[in-house]
Order: C-alpha cells, then sequence, then structure tokens
C-alpha cells in the first residue's frame, strides 16, 4: 500500500520485531510426532486424548491441543463422536436400572460371538464390574451353557468375592433354574433387563462394542488357542493400560507393585541373630 514497515506497525499495534522473528520450533517436536504415529499405528481405533493419556503415561509433558495439532497435521483420522444418550437409572427404586455405587456393587455378563479362519464360531462370555469398568474375565469356549457360567462365576466368587448384584439379559443361559437358585444361596440378586432392551445392559454391550471394534473385527483367528491367548492378552491391555475416558482416561485397573522397604530385613537382625557374639558390658 505504500507505507512503511514502521507506521504499519504502529497502526495495527504491532512491534516491528515480530517481522523479522523466525519462529522456531520445539526440539521435541520430531520426536513426539513419531511417538505419536507409532501409538496411532499400534491402537488405531484411538482419538488423540486418548492417545495423549498414553503419551503421559510414557512420561510426556504435553497437552491435548499440542497433541490433537500433530495429529490433524499428519492426517490421522479422529473418529467421529457418538450421540450423547439419556442415563438408564432413576429415583423410582428400579432394580432394573440400578446404579452401581461401589466395587463389586452389580456386576453384569453377557455373550459375544465371532468365528475362526474356518468358518467355525466360538463364543465369549464377558463379565465386568459396573462401577470400576474392570473386564473380571473373558471365558472363551466353542460352546457356553448354564453349567459353564455357574463354572465361570464360581471362579470370580473365590477370587474377587461375590457382588450384591449380577445384570444380564433373559437369555436361557441366565435364567436357568440352576443357575437362579445357586445366585439365591449365594446371596447375589439378579437384575434381568426387559426383553428386547438390550440398551439397559448399557456397561457391557459397550464393553462388547469395544472389544468387537479394537480386536475382534482386526484379529483373524486360525485356532480356539490363538483366540483365547489373544483376547486374554487384549483384556489384560484393556484393565491395565488402555485410557478409560469416565476415569478420566485412566485405565480401570493400573498395575501397581509394592516399594521396596526403606530398612533391609537383614539391617534389623540383632548380633546374636546374625551369628556375633554380643558385646560384653564393662560399666
Amino acid at each position: 500500500m505504500g507505507v512503511s514497515e514502521r507506521r504499519a506497525c504502529r497502526v495495527i499495534g504491532q512491534h516491528r520485531s515480530t517481522q523479522r522473528k523466525r519462529p522456531r520450533g520445539r526440539s521435541d517436536e520430531d520426536a513426539l510426532t513419531k511417538a505419536i504415529i507409532r501409538l496411532a499405528e499400534r491402537y488405531g481405533r484411538y482419538g488423540y486424548r486418548r492417545i495423549t493419556a498414553l503419551l503421559r503415561a510414557e512420561g510426556w509433558h504435553v497437552n491435548a491441543k499440542r497433541v490433537q495439532r500433530i495429529w490433524r497435521r499428519e492426517g490421522l483420522k479422529v473418529p467421529s463422536r457418538q450421540p450423547k444418550r439419556a442415563r438408564l437409572w432413576l429415583n423410582d427404586g428400579s432394580c432394573i436400572r440400578l446404579r452401581p455405587c461401589w466395587a463389586s456393587h452389580v456386576w453384569s455378563y453377557d455373550f459375544v460371538q465371532d468365528r475362526t479362519h474356518d468358518g467355525r464360531s466360538f463364543r465369549m462370555l464377558t463379565v465386568i464390574d459396573e462401577f470400576t469398568r474392570r473386564c473380571l474375565a473373558i471365558i472363551v469356549q466353542r460352546k457356553l451353557n448354564s453349567d459353564d457360567v455357574l463354572h465361570g462365576l464360581a471362579e470370580l466368587f473365590v477370587k474377587y468375592g461375590p457382588p450384591n448384584h449380577i445384570r444380564s439379559d433373559n437369555g436361557p443361559e441366565f435364567t436357568a433354574n440352576a443357575g437362579r437358585d445357586w445366585l439365591g444361596r449365594t446371596q447375589v440378586k439378579t437384575l434381568y433387563i426387559a426383553p428386547g432392551s438390550p440398551w439397559e445392559n448399557g456397561y457391557n454391550e459397550s464393553f462388547n462394542g469395544k472389544l468387537r471394534d479394537e480386536l475382534l473385527d482386526m484379529e483373524i483367528f486360525y485356532t480356539l488357542k490363538e483366540a483365547q491367548v489373544l483376547i486374554e492378552r487384549w483384556r489384560q491391555h484393556y484393565n491395565t493400560i488402555r485410557p478409560h475416558s469416565s476415569l478420566g482416561y485412566q485405565p480401570p485397573a493400573p498395575q501397581t507393585i509394592l516399594p521396596r522397604p526403606a530398612v533391609q530385613a537383614y539391617a534389623t537382625l540383632q548380633p546374636a541373630q546374625q551369628g556375633m557374639k554380643p558385646r560384653r558390658d564393662l560399666s
């Protein structure tokens, strides 16, 4: 426009040094980009928020906006958001819509079906704790009946203790008289959802959707044993590593270790216990 740089900067209120300073990228930009691409390749169904949580777990001090900028610059696809749904519980005392309030308050279980490479089907029984979102077990067999369900629940009751309630649909494996009688003797109350209303078992249905989206639709299982190993490995990853959005992008059951004792065991032994003669008191 035929005006000097000094006058133009004075008119718009901008310092003249901004016209000469060259932008410098951060020193860790390339390393962070490689880390984001590596995690995106490994967890193809994760968005940038969950990738940010994984980066922080690896020791990166980075916020979600920076990860989002790199995410879009590299052309990574952001999964579309799911529509919000109303909560299932009400304050009307309905046992079907009972809201979990503590760990082992409400468990839920359901079946998932898939096929091996030879076309033979197999079933999975998924059991989760609705409060902690922890997957307690995924039992994988060619066929699962009511006896197999009771056997799997018995092992979980021994390991974790029986819950107060257990939620399921009205399948014959869950409504069998033997199973209801056994749950009654263990003082576990059953919560059966309304027929044709899978959304009332929302916690388990959501978990089953993640299982299918992140594993079953991405892996070809050639044998039943391979399916059992890979599904169990994914369950461990889901419980200990995978960030959960409803838990503040923390895993449901992160791995923990006991701290090393401040005083070694041998340092607390008395001289006589160490094979040494006690010092004689000369006073």
